[in-house]
């Protein structure tokens, strides 16, 4: 997680190529919670770097709010991932 907070961090992980890695990964990757790992850091990795004062991405204020609201969105995937590795269980 520190690698990719900051701009300088996220460089080096783009200049190594690791989203053609992450890409392959996700393709074949059956866990839910490694699948969901990937496509947020995919997302981080293609999106656009934010804006100036924001490079660093743990030192943002988020209002309370939103985080509160992120935090049950975390929530609700979360559930959503295990019911689908239930029932990929039940499939087997």
């Amino acid at each position: 997680a520190q690698l990719m907070a900051t701009k300088t961090g996220r460089q080096v992980v783009r200049d190594r190529g690791t989203y053609v890695v992450l890409r392959e990964l996700h393709r074949w990757e059956q866990q839910p919670e490694v699948l969901a790992a990937c496509e947020k850091l995919i997302q981080v990795l293609i999106g656009d770097e934010p804006g100036p004062g924001m490079e660093n991405l743990l030192e943002v204020d988020v209002p309370e709010e939103l985080e509160r609201e992120l935090q049950r969105l975390d929530c609700q995937e979360e559930e959503q991932w295990q019911q689908r590795e239930g029932e990929q269980r039940e499939l087997r």
